[in-house]
């Protein structure tokens, strides 16, 4: 048994280092295991948990901490560790950084402050999402 307070289901753990403590927890890896195994240094990944230190920009090593943390390439799991270290770090995610979807933010950006769209925008939105 581990000897750490529960921790939420990484599913919905808000901010980074709480998404990245529960599923390392899920794993049933201590912290101590944890970064032994992966040759991590386990006083930076208690500070990354904890939100004292905020996570890395570069890809390369979000990866290797998805591969440590065991998320599939391409699951929901995987684009949240990106989006949440995207958020908290006050960067768009890089694969939204194509231009059709930079073009889209303002929409966004008003909608959240609750300015309403008028009905010609919310139809051209609509166009714009991809219908399942």
């Amino acid at each position: 048994m581990l000897n750490e307070k529960p921790t939420p289901d990484p599913a919905v753990a808000r901010t980074f280092g709480a998404f990245f403590k529960a599923r390392r927890i899920s794993l049933g890896k201590t912290l101590r295991v944890f970064c032994l195994e992966c040759h991590l240094d386990p006083g930076n990944i208690s500070k990354l948990e904890r939100g004292l230190l905020p996570p890395p920009q570069s890809r390369e090593k979000l990866e290797e901490y998805a591969r440590c943390l065991k998320l599939k390439e391409g699951s929901a799991d995987w684009y949240e560790l990106f989006d949440l270290a995207s958020v908290e770090t006050g960067r768009i995610p890089p694969d939204l950084q194509e231009e059709k979807f930079l073009r889209k933010l303002p929409a966004i950006f008003r909608t959240l402050r609750g300015r309403k769209l008028t009905g010609e925008q919310l139809d051209s939105l609509a166009r714009r999402l991809p219908s399942e």
